[in-house]
């Protein structure tokens, strides 16, 4: 099916008295479901599910909000249709050149976007309409959508149970959140940036359906911005009170928020900490400069003159905080459409910085995880109602049973770290109380003074340039082979969408069948998969590795990138193999290898968080010999009996921190033999992993 050149406006009216939030369960099971509830549309609620066309991959987002169909002008007040879902915040590496981003810990799709040809909608007198931009050819299959969601909205429907586990800050924690806000006000004083605004992402388990949980946290919050979009790659659940654009006819609006204080229960529209708010020049200033920045951004694609700003700084409430709101109007170009306002202004400017685009420059290099739908937008784009946004912040996001939410603020040059990772609960517990769970916020520990990994000319691994195996082969068969390839493929199906060759193990074999002791490489892209043997001239022997610590938000995460350009930098920089850590001083791994260290008799290595690699060599240490999988600290390394490092090619070695003692290899030279003997006897027995 494809969106029709032509429809007319259908609305219906319907019997029902369910919320706005209980509306989502009307679509419960169905396929692509959406619900917005709150301000859209005048006020209500949208619904729908089952879409006429549902976006590939490969298609430009933006450009599709302008493919609509024509309808007939109307007197109603309707929305009938259109394209709804998210716009991801990675899409604004397809506006501007950024770094890659942190490691994504739980990829969702950088968009998610549907043409829905009806859906149900509770206008703002409480009244429900089965609303269609009708077609003769969609005519009987939109009666029986009619009759189905009549009889819905008649019978009624029950909220199911939905468990949430409690949340926690995810590595590096709120220790690195604090960190990272330091780094950002020196760029600050340096004259970088004037602002940024940084994530704390928080994390659970969960159970139960995200209609049902939408129903129940917008039932609980009533934002003024709320929607849920789900499908088979998981689900984005949004409770956010800011709107990022509202087109109707040429007219535009946004509403940025920046400026935050917790409310005082009981206390009313008098309460202390809205007049503090209101009267606090840091959060004012905060305001003025993204109200500044989005009157930049809607000035690219509207009529000169047009821009004014008739509301600044003004109070408002939200769950558990007040906001100050602003207000920036403009008029679009007629030349104008949506792909182009979105083109001009995405991602929002209230949760990048200014300026803009250094800002998320500055995001790139100081989060330590990827962000995915949140801080990017949630709505629609109609024919007949035009295009309205929120700012996909207040959100909830789920892929299986993790479910994750991020919590940020805006870093000025007179931030206190610690009042903003306070800023970042008091946004997060009204959200997470109303799903039903609590924060627990572990204690403060000591940071540490990081050597900067991107201090240098590198940014993170570039995901274009591929992913690759290294590995081990051993009278002409490959050592570990399974182990590699699922690893591989784990990384292709994440990040390209995409499998391995199905003969791509069958061509390694051959490729190394007459091979005595050499090595293999497979490099894999979005588009191909090449097989490379290379020669060793002998085992690398087991000499002593000099290493020197260096902090990187986040770590390399879970893949084996091709791009090896910021690791090479930071070696020659530290004139040893770079040593990662994160921002809250957990070691994560070697530039090359995974980390081991001997206390006594005790073998312990950093536990697999996705902030570094599953080595497959770690993999069988830890099948070989009892240990513990413990976080550790820099202090705990450097005191250590041995310090290990694993390593495909080079298996089980020494190595020493570049200010430390010679190191020890006892109970490291038993594993190295261990290790060699089983993983060329597997070899032996035809590679099993």
């Amino acid at each position: 099916m494809t969106v029709p050149d032509t429809a007319r406006l259908v609305r219906i009216g319907l019997d029902g008295g369910l919320s706005a939030a209980e509306g989502a369960l009307l679509v419960r099971g169905d396929a692509h479901p959406f619900a917005l509830a709150g301000d859209w549309a005048g006020g209500g609620a949208l619904i729908g599910s089952e879409p006429l066309v549902v976006a590939g991959p490969d298609e430009d987002p933006f450009e599709l909000l302008d493919r609509q169909p024509a309808v007939a002008e109307s007197d109603s007040e309707g929305v009938g249709g259109g394209w709804f879902g998210y716009l991801g915040y990675n899409l604004g590496a397809r506006l501007e050149r950024i770094p890659p981003p942190p490691p994504r810990r739980v990829p969702l799709p950088d968009c998610v976007l549907a043409f829905y040809d009806h859906l149900l909608h509770l206008d703002g007198d409480g009244r429900w309409w089965f609303e269609a931009l009708w077609t003769d050819e969609r005519a009987d299959a939109l009666s029986a959508r009619l009759d189905l969601l009549r009889a819905r909205l008649v019978e009624g429907v029950r909220e199911r149970p939905v468990w949430v586990g409690n949340f926690q800050p995810a590595p590096p924690g709120g220790t690195g959140h604090v960190s990272a806000i330091d780094d950002c006000r020196e760029r600050i004083a340096a004259g970088e940036i004037f602002q940024a605004n940084l994530c704390l992402r928080l994390e659970a388990e969960w159970k139960g359906d995200p209609l049902d949980l939408f129903a129940r946290t917008a039932g609980t919050l009533e934002p003024r911005h709320g929607g849920v979009i789900a499908g088979p790659w998981g689900a984005v659940c949004s409770l956010s009170p800011e709107l990022f654009l509202r087109r109707r006819g040429r007219e535009v609006v946004t509403e940025p928020i920046k400026g935050t204080a917790p409310r005082t229960a009981g206390l009313g529209p008098a309460d202390a900490s809205r007049a503090a708010l209101a009267s606090s020049l840091k959060d004012r200033a905060e305001n003025v400069m993204i109200v500044d920045l989005m009157r930049n951004d809607l000035g690219r694609v509207c009529e000169y003159g047009s821009i004014e700003v008739p509301a600044l700084n003004e109070p408002r409430q939200a769950p558990g905080v007040w906001h100050l709101v602003s207000t920036v109007r403009g008029r679009l170009r007629p030349d104008a459409g949506d792909s182009d306002l979105l083109r001009a202004s995405f991602p929002p400017g209230s949760v990048t910085g200014a300026p803009k685009i250094q800002a998320m420059r500055v995001i790139a290099e100081l989060e330590a995880g990827g962000r995915e739908a949140y801080t990017g937008a949630i709505g629609f784009a109609s024919p007949v109602a035009g295009l309205e946004l929120n700012v996909a912040i207040r959100t909830l996001e789920m892929s299986g049973e993790r479910i994750w939410m991020g919590a940020g603020g805006g870093i000025v040059a007179d931030s206190v770290a610690e009042s903003e990772l306070e800023e970042c609960f008091v946004k997060a517990r009204p959200v997470i109380a109303a799903a039903g769970a609590r924060l627990i916020e572990e204690p403060r520990v000591t940071r540490v003074a990081p050597v900067p990994a991107l201090a240098g000319g590198a940014d993170r691994p570039d995901p274009a340039l591929g992913v690759f195996e290294t590995i081990l082969v051993h009278g002409g068969t490959p050592v570990d082979l399974r182990a590699h390839l699922a690893r591989l493929e784990r990384s292709v199906e994440t990040l390209y969408g995409s499998a391995l060759p199905d003969d791509l193990e069958t061509r390694i074999i051959a490729a190394v069948a007459t091979a005595p002791l050499q090595r293999l490489r497979v490099v894999a892209t979005s588009t191909h998969v090449d097989v490379d043997p290379q020669s060793l001239s002998a085992e690398p022997p087991p000499d002593p590795v000099s290493l020197a610590p260096a902090v990187l938000p986040g770590g390399i995460g879970a893949h084996k990138w091709r791009d090896r350009r910021l690791l090479d930098e930071l070696a020659e920089r530290l004139g040893a193999v770079p040593l990662l850590l994160d921002l809250d001083g957990d070691v994560l791994e070697a530039a090359y290898a995974n980390l081991f260290i001997v206390e006594g008799t005790h073998l312990v290595t950093p536990p697999l968080d996705g902030r570094q690699l599953p080595g497959t060599v770690r993999a069988r240490v830890l099948a070989l010999h009892p240990a513990s999988e413990e976080r550790l600290t820099l202090d705990r390394v450097a005191a250590a009996d041995e310090i290990l490092l694993a390593s495909s090619i080079r298996g089980i070695h020494p190595a020493r921190l570049a200010d430390g003692e010679e190191p020890h290899f006892h109970l490291g030279a038993r594993l190295r033999a261990a290790l060699r003997e089983d993983r060329l006897g597997a070899a032996g027995e035809g590679g099993r992993s």
